[in-house]
């Protein structure tokens, strides 16, 4: 991690509301959390298999299908590394998922991994998410 670590404890707050706004399935918090005003045409999402998106409205029309369609999911965050560079900041993790249908028999339950790059930007006194992008991790032959 660098940065001053007034901002690297900010950021870490910020990227953890994300992943809380997610888990919950809160729009709401999930727009608190993404860069708004004079930024919103400037918004980058990747979902793993989606096409590229840009635009606040786009953007979170995205999260709110996601939401909508998943009654349980839950990350387990590792390899975090937060970087600050004066009014940006980069976050790298990796993203352990466990997710379930409850409206299966079974309550199905399934994992899988994904590499998530994201840039943050001050907002006044705020910092917002101005792109996510994640990516699965295909697992090999020797891993399975």
């Amino acid at each position: 991690m660098s940065g001053d670590v007034r901002d690297v404890k900010a950021v870490e707050e910020v990227h953890a509301e994300f992943y809380q706004a997610f888990e919950v399935g809160d729009l709401d918090q999930m727009s608190r959390v993404w860069a708004e005003g004079k930024h919103a045409d400037a918004l980058v999402c990747v979902h793993p298999g989606w096409p590229m998106l840009r635009g606040r409205e786009e953007v979170l029309r995205s999260w709110a299908l996601i939401m909508a369609n998943t009654s349980y999911i839950q990350f387990v965050l590792t390899d975090v590394e937060i970087d600050v560079y004066g009014d940006q900041a980069v976050v790298t993790c990796k993203e352990n998922v466990l997710t379930a249908d409850e409206d299966t028999e079974t309550g199905f339950l399934a994992g899988g991994s994904i590499v998530a790059s994201k840039v943050f930007i001050r907002d006044g006194a705020d910092w917002r998410l101005l792109l996510h992008h994640g990516s699965p991790i295909l697992s090999t032959a020797e891993e399975e």
